[in-house]
């Protein structure tokens, strides 16, 4: 093993002479040895211990050649965790049910009396080959939750005060592992300082995986945070490896906390306060080595005092909170991210070199900006994609009123619009209807009469 940890072998056996023996081989190179007698014994030491390969004999107590009990077992360890190597141990004269046994679920098999060599290579090959295994599937399962999360934005501009106040902060926070929350209005950046932190942190080389709280329905919280076991309910058709397992080792980020429903927050308290879950359907206790990362817009507090949020778990996110300000708050930093959006979207859009003019740049400054830079994103694209010549005015950004109510014009519907699809008319509802709650998705979502799941559906579906 290459690893300074040894791993933790089964050997079930009815012979005691044999789970002696084996246990003295193995315990000489380092291994962690559990024995077992009987069927029932394996099964109860499978489910409640972490065990990294199972030597498995054939035949107990019912009789002494068909292999019945032993291909039972392999099934019923396949059941429980399938990612588990199975080695079996046979006789000459049973050579044939072992190869069927590995047809049923067994990694390898082991002939009776046994060369210590041999017996030390499988082990150490199935328990290498099953790590691999492991780290494919998590890396799979990162990779599915990569291509699901779009960030809108990547630059990380700090020349106004009070974000390099905010970059201070994290800069110091980041070297302990100690849970973060951020905290600040939809669109000013929350994940990306997640990712700064996790970037500046000792875990830096492991995964941060994100996790949108208010996109998990109730019903499938465990399933996604824990992961689940093949079978474990209806559509489980195979084995799933949850948020926890794969940021283990890394960072993890809660993005919009305030909607985790609150029968699943005692769940999330456990795994907090003790670093241990369990799979949906399985039974064994896993560890998590994992730095939480969380964030919000809503006031948690408030969510408190209505009942809607535990204060224990508030008190385990929130170690240190760090306040994201809005970007009109930001006014140095507003012209630099501008012209940061104005060449990523002159590359995509293979457009000449644009510059914006005198009046823009001012009104860019004077806009109050209540999408944030989300907002400052969108608009940029947009004028990209409408400007044809080099010069991007007011017109172009379509900003008004910047020095009176601070508000962009929400245009009513024309008869243009009855010609565009249901969903282009969606997304325009939603985009005004948040303008109109000042970029309160929790208020948004109430007034268009739709649960936060429903809601944040819609908006990943429009990547707003």
């Amino acid at each position: 093993m290459s690893t300074s940890k040894k791993a933790h072998i089964l050997v079930a056996d009815d012979d005691h002479n044999i789970l002696a023996a084996l246990k003295l081989l193995l315990v000489c190179d380092g291994y962690e040895v559990t024995l077992a007698s009987h069927p029932e014994q394996v099964t109860k030491i499978f489910e409640k211990e972490s065990i990294d390969c199972v030597c498995l004999d054939l035949n107990f107590k019912l009789d002494t050649t068909s292999g019945e009990e032993g291909l039972a077992l392999i099934k019923a360890l396949n059941q429980i965790d399938e990612s588990v190597p199975i080695v079996v141990m046979t006789g000459w004269a049973t050579i044939d049910i072992a190869v069927s046994t590995m047809q049923n679920g067994a990694a390898d098999f082991i002939q009776k009396p046994w060369e210590n060599e041999r017996v030390l290579k499988v082990i150490d090959t199935q328990i290498k080959l099953a790590k691999e295994l492991h780290q494919s599937a998590k890396l799979n399962r990162e990779n599915e939750i990569l291509k699901q999360e779009q960030h809108q934005f990547n630059a990380f501009i700090a020349e106004s005060a009070s974000m390099q106040s905010v970059l201070k902060m994290a800069e110091q926070v980041a070297k302990s592992d100690i849970n973060v929350l951020i905290t600040g209005d939809n669109g000013t950046g929350k994940s990306l300082l997640a990712e700064h932190i996790h970037t500046l942190s000792a875990r830096a080389k492991q995964s941060l995986v994100n996790v949108n709280m208010g996109a998990i329905s109730e019903n499938l919280f465990e399933s996604e945070m824990f992961g689940h076991v093949k079978g474990a309910f209806t559509d489980a058709r195979e084995t799933r490896i949850g948020r926890f397992e794969l940021a283990d080792g890394g960072s993890l980020f809660l993005d919009e906390i305030g909607n985790i429903p609150l029968s699943q927050q005692s769940k999330l308290l456990r795994v907090l306060e003790s670093s241990q879950f369990e799979k949906v359907g399985a039974s064994k206790t896993q560890h998590a080595d994992t730095r939480i990362i969380s964030a919000t817009n809503a006031n948690i507090e408030q969510l408190i005092e209505a009942g809607h949020f535990r204060q224990d778990l508030f008190y385990r996110l929130n170690s240190v909170e760090i306040r994201l300000p809005p970007l009109r708050e930001r006014v140095d930093d507003i012209l630099p991210m501008a012209n940061y959006f104005l060449n990523i979207f002159i590359n995509k859009y293979n457009k000449p070199k644009m510059v914006f003019s005198d009046t823009a740049i001012s009104a860019l400054k004077q806009y109050h900006w209540p999408g944030n830079i989300r907002e400052l994103n969108h608009m940029i694209e947009r004028a990209i994609v409408l400007t044809s010549n080099q010069l991007i005015d007011v017109e172009q950004l379509a900003i008004v009123n910047t020095n009176n109510d601070n508000q962009t014009i929400i245009p009513e519907i024309d008869e243009k619009e009855f010609d565009q699809p249901l969903e282009a008319l969606e997304k325009g509802i939603i985009q005004r209807r948040i303008q109109h709650c000042g970029g309160n998705m929790i208020n948004t979502a109430k007034s268009l009469g739709l649960s936060r799941s429903s809601f944040y559906r819609r908006i990943d579906k429009h990547n707003l």
